[in-house]
């Protein structure tokens, strides 16, 4: 079978699940300014598929890229790591 070409991985919480087969994930990252050679935070928002609507708010998941699924949608869960169990 043919092989798909490199494909992102990131890693992320995610912050949103109130839309179907949708997860918003929140992915933290640091980078050096390249002149001051100072890190940096940034962040970032994606919208990723989530099929079975697995994802609850604080877990931590892998989300990878996949092809336009809609127009903000173009990464996909690929597994959760870490659940946020709530302590009820």
């Amino acid at each position: 079978m043919a092989e798909r070409g490199v494909r992102k991985k990131l890693t992320g919480v995610v912050v949103g699940n109130s839309m179907d087969k949708t997860a918003v994930v929140l992915i933290n990252r640091l980078t050096k300014h390249k002149t001051y050679m100072k890190y940096i935070k940034r962040r970032a928002k994606y919208m990723a598929h989530d099929p079975q609507n697995s994802c609850q708010i604080g877990d931590t998941v892998r989300i990878i890229e996949s092809r336009p699924i809609s127009k903000n949608k173009r990464w996909q869960v690929l597994e959760i790591l870490e659940s946020s169990v709530s302590a009820e």
